[in-house]
């Protein structure tokens, strides 16, 4: 924010809570430590100059539950553009919390087929949300309040869950999330959080009255704010709101007390007595409801380095010794993996086997070839019905959102053309340096893809081309060998054989 927006004078808005100010009049502050920036200016920073990427997630997963017939695939491209992301959500689907069958989960796909569209949902912005707030800030304030998130979130889908909730992976959400107005403004609050962190720390204050005191405002407006702006539902709206205690908002409430609570210990009297009022809101006894909760937060602390903060799985009170989980990697989206290919093929076969819909193999294919074959781009195209255009229809990779909306080319009889001379004779070709036939121009490529090492193979149905693959590599020293190539082929090759399948299934 520009050094004099501090300075410039706003007409201030109705207070979210009222009741907030009292005993805190306006002219008892301190003067000269009063932060000039109104609430809603710090959602507005925030939300636009801070934390843009959660927003932009949380959006689009809105927009892809609200597409009831693409959302499943749709999901899944949105976290395969992210190669760190991508490798988080298949650790976490491999997990007790969120597989206790333990079935194998090597694709995305997979994963929302065996945890389901709501847990993956959970997981991604769980995920983004981590990697917003591990930025700086007030460090210690970040992973303290991470920490409560965390086990909170954890605790309030356990306690959903014992009374049959079926909204466990949204209260799940809305638990995480309750507290986002805290972590963000101790991450992002500069010199305001540091003014705050010099008054908590200097005592004589309760939270409620440093926050006015420096702020004006409390951080639990600021997460209602940013609830509202990225529309983050209802539930969560509610429990800072303080409105309606549903059971789905009652098991949220209760997994926020106890992750405060126990940083007294898990046998100090306020835990003791916390437990026993949990006890008749789950089912179970105080005794069983303990020894449930304490594995919770074993579980809250394994779950949380899965996400990456292993900073934050050691703040989380344990009742008992907790294994530690190393931090998850970011994969490396060139590095071929034959062994992922392979899962990936076979897991292609049995879908095309048991008479799966076209989308979720295709998506497998995108899938196999951006991670298993390791391209940094692939897409899928389709020739319109007069077959005089072909058009890009998804992409998956760096920038592949933007290539798909360049990829349209005109087919006409132009002799050397590359996509003229593709149709003519639909045949698998590798583009490169030493590699293109010497007979086409793949200039028009060239112009829209801006690289010179490609993959292309047809899709044919009864020998008739009807739309192509596309796979490149964006660093111009690199090269493309013979097995990449045949990989490349070979997975192509699934999406033929799954519309020729599709094709006879429907005659018979």
């Amino acid at each position: 924010m520009a050094k004099g927006a501090d300075e410039v004078p706003h007409k201030p808005g109705p207070a979210l809570y009222p009741e907030l100010s009292l005993g805190v009049p306006e002219g008892a502050l301190p003067a000269g430590r009063r932060e000039k920036r109104t609430l809603a200016h710090w959602v507005t920073h925030i939300r636009e100059q801070e934390m843009p990427a959660l927003g932009a997630t949380v959006a689009l997963i809105h927009a892809v539950a609200d597409d009831e017939k693409a959302s499943t695939n749709r999901l899944a491209q949105v976290i395969l553009q992210d190669a760190a992301m991508t490798a988080k959500v298949l650790k976490l689907a491999n997990s007790a919390l969120y597989n206790p069958s333990r079935q194998s989960v090597s694709t995305i796909s997979r994963a929302i087929v065996v945890l389901g569209f709501n847990a993956v949902v959970e997981i991604a912005v769980a995920i983004r949300l981590v990697d917003a707030l591990l930025a700086g800030g007030v460090r210690k304030r970040v992973i303290e309040e991470m920490a409560r998130g965390f086990h909170a979130a954890v605790q309030a889908r356990s306690l959903a869950g014992m009374r049959r909730d079926g909204r466990s992976e949204e209260v799940f959400i809305a638990a995480l999330l309750s507290r986002v107005g805290d972590m963000a403004f101790w991450c992002f609050g500069g010199g305001a959080a540091q003014r705050l962190d010099e008054v908590l720390n200097a005592g004589g204050q309760t939270v409620d009255e440093a926050q006015m005191s420096v702020l004006g405002f409390r951080l639990r407006q600021l997460t209602a704010g940013l609830a509202r702006e990225w529309k983050l539902g209802p539930l969560l709206l509610s429990v800072v709101e303080g409105g309606g205690r549903g059971g789905s908002e009652q098991a949220i409430v209760f997994g926020q007390r106890l992750a405060i609570e126990v940083e007294s210990g898990w046998d100090a009297p306020g835990t003791r007595k916390l437990i026993e009022e949990m006890s008749s809101f789950a089912g179970a006894s105080p005794e069983a409801l303990r020894e449930t909760l304490a594995e919770n937060g074993m579980e809250a602390a394994r779950i949380v380095s899965y996400f990456g903060a292993p900073e934050v799985a050691h703040r989380i009170p344990q009742a008992g010794p907790v294994a530690a989980e190393e931090p998850v990697a970011a994969e490396d989206a060139l590095a071929p993996d034959p062994h992922l290919q392979l899962r990936i093929l076979r897991e292609i076969s049995g879908r095309i086997a048991a008479g799966a819909n076209l989308n979720e193999i295709l998506n497998l294919v995108l899938e196999g070839i951006y991670r298993g074959v390791g391209f940094d781009r692939v897409l899928f195209a389709l020739l319109s019905r007069n077959r005089l255009q072909l058009i890009g229809k998804t992409a998956l990779g760096a920038g592949a959102e933007a290539l798909r909306q360049r990829f349209i080319f005109s087919l006409d009889d132009t002799p050397g053309d590359l996509f003229n001379e593709f149709f003519h004779n639909p045949r698998a070709l590798c583009l490169g340096p030493g590699q293109s036939p010497a007979t086409l121009r793949v200039d028009r490529l060239q112009l829209v893809t801006t690289t010179t090492l490609a993959c292309i193979a047809p899709i044919q149905v009864q020998g008739r081309a009807i739309g192509m693959f596309y796979a490149d590599r964006l660093n111009p020293g690199g090269s493309l060998d013979d097995e990449t190539f045949e990989a490349f082929q070979l997975f192509a090759q699934q999406v033929s054989l799954a519309v020729t399948a599709a094709a006879s299934t429907r005659q018979t």
